[in-house]
């Protein structure tokens, strides 16, 4: 209604000379949810609460460093002299951490992180998934991770995953990445790590989840990263033992002075446990020299080649990560350089130098199109190219609608960026008026995403169409029941998963 003047004199009245727009929301931020040092945010504590972070460093800053693994270790010279110790993981085990800086290494940039929790926890599925609760209210994350989900038993890990893709086919504006349990395993008759995994995590909401396979050997954790302090205390006498005994060996076999070992030797006898622990003898300094725990991990580096091996091998184990912080980080990049119709494939993994397993052409068929299309996306390497995502399905593979990541998750672009704008015409007149205005919003929208690549079609109107008004989408009880309904078609473009080249023999005409 026109505003009445009754004054004399001159009036400015602003017109918008631009109709609403449709504002893209973000599609690139992932939510990791796991195991930290601390959980701090401007001096507040913050656990079970999702925290916006932008760089690792923010992550170091209110979360902390990366946990302290600690490993046994076990004298098997008697049956594999060639390999005389056994190591595994003992406490403090926790991926998280790992996992971030796979994601950043990657092209990772905005994500969230929920901590449930600190080191010294014990790693259960109801406390992970009370951090997925937390984010019921939160509308930013597009993609969940779960990297400590394969640290729990197998069957919790797959319950896990089954809350993780619960969650996102009700929220609907996220997906999840998953991580094969054992995913470092080959697979094998009677222990096949893929077919348990299609049966654990069932049949329900495939289409809101990907998955990806091996589990992939990283350089994240750095040669300075690891030294004597992450063999456990309880096995520091078997260490001293491995080390003493390979010495002697070397002494016999005429490879070593006998003054040399001594020497030697004398610096292993200071790992040796005494009325302090390990770690607090090591961490001691002596004013004007080096921490003494350094000076006696450089000594034996140098000195004591099986001290070497076994370095190297714990450090191997901390590079084993499932790949799903990786990929969200993968997902992120193909985001914000190419956009979220861009299938996340055929992409090389950054900190990565191989996968655990490798993956043949013929060994990938069942992964990528199985019987009960449960699609599994390989990871491979390639001569020349190195370690590459050569896949780019959703777990619903026999779905014809949601098979590829980059259909979903443009799907829900558009959806969610629709939304948001369609909520300036709420309570806005139910006429004529009112639907187009908002069919020229949406349309504009889609045009330009079209004319970025995101839909197929030679012109506009072949990649989508708007439907909105009385006799098209609406009946006069709709209106006078207040609903305003817009249908929405679009041609998603979907990647050349197949390409055939036909060559034949054509013969000479001259």
């Amino acid at each position: 209604m026109a505003k009445i003047y009754k004054t004399p004199g001159v009036y400015v009245e602003e017109v918008s000379a631009s109709p609403n727009s449709v504002a893209q929301v973000e599609t690139a931020i992932p939510v990791f949810i796991g195991y930290t040092e601390r959980a701090a945010y401007n001096n507040k504590e913050v656990p079970l609460k999702p925290t916006r972070l932008s760089s690792l460093g923010e992550f170091l800053k209110h979360f902390g460093d990366a946990p302290k693994t600690t490993f046994a270790i076990e004298n098997v010279r008697q049956q594999n002299p060639n390999t005389p110790y056994k190591i595994a993981s003992k406490s403090h085990h926790y991926l998280l951490f790992y996992s971030m800086k796979l994601f950043f290494a990657n092209g990772g940039s905005d994500c969230y992180v929920v901590s449930v929790g600190g080191y010294n926890d014990e790693i259960t599925q109801s406390r992970l998934t009370e951090g997925i609760q937390t984010l019921v209210k939160v509308p930013e994350p597009t993609i969940l991770v779960i990297p400590d989900a394969v640290l729990l038993e197998q069957q919790e890990c797959y319950a896990l995953q089954r809350a993780m893709l619960s969650h996102c086919a009700s929220q609907r504006n996220r997906i999840t990445i998953l991580d094969i349990f054992d995913g470092y395993k080959e697979r094998a008759t009677g222990d096949d790590v893929i077919t348990a995994f299609r049966m654990g995590i069932g049949s329900e909401h495939l289409q809101w989840g990907a998955a990806y396979y091996p589990w992939v050997e990283t350089t994240i954790v750095s040669p300075f990263d690891v030294n004597f302090t992450n063999i456990d205390n309880g096995y520091i006498m078997a260490f001293i033992g491995l080390l003493q005994e390979y010495l002697e060996l070397q002494v016999k076999d005429g490879l070593l002075k006998q003054t040399q070992a001594d020497d030697i030797n004398a610096v292993i006898e200071r790992l040796r446990p005494t009325k302090e622990s390990q770690s607090e003898k090591a961490g001691k300094e002596d004013t004007g020299k080096p921490p003494l725990k350094e000076e006696i991990h450089q000594t034996l580096l140098a000195t004591h080649p099986l001290y070497k091996e076994i370095m190297q091998s714990v450090r191997a184990h901390l590079n084993l990560l499932p790949p799903s912080g990786g990929m969200a980080g993968i997902y992120s990049m193909i985001d914000n350089t190419r956009g979220v119709w861009q299938s996340p494939a055929n992409v090389s993994m950054g900190s990565v130098v191989k996968p655990a397993v490798s993956i043949t052409h013929n060994e990938q068929e069942d992964l990528n199109a199985p019987l009960d299309g449960k699609t599994v996306n390989a990871i491979r390497t390639f001569p020349g190219k190195g370690v590459l995502v050569w896949g780019a399905r959703m777990l619903d593979g026999n779905s014809g609608k949601w098979r590829y990541i980059s259909v979903r998750r443009t799907t829900i672009f558009i959806e969610q960026s629709v939304k948001y704008a369609a909520k300036a015409f709420a309570f806005e007149p139910n006429d004529s008026n009112t639907w187009a205005s908002l069919k020229a919003m949406i349309n504009n929208f889609l045009t330009n995403l079209w004319q970025e690549g995101a839909l197929a079609g030679a012109t506009p109107k072949d990649a989508f169409f708007v439907k909105a008004g009385l006799g098209t989408t609406m009946t006069p009880a709709d209106i006078s029941e207040g609903w305003m309904k817009i249908d929405i078609g679009v041609a998603v473009t979907r990647p050349a998963e197949f390409i055939v080249i036909t060559l034949q023999q054509k013969m000479p005409q001259s």
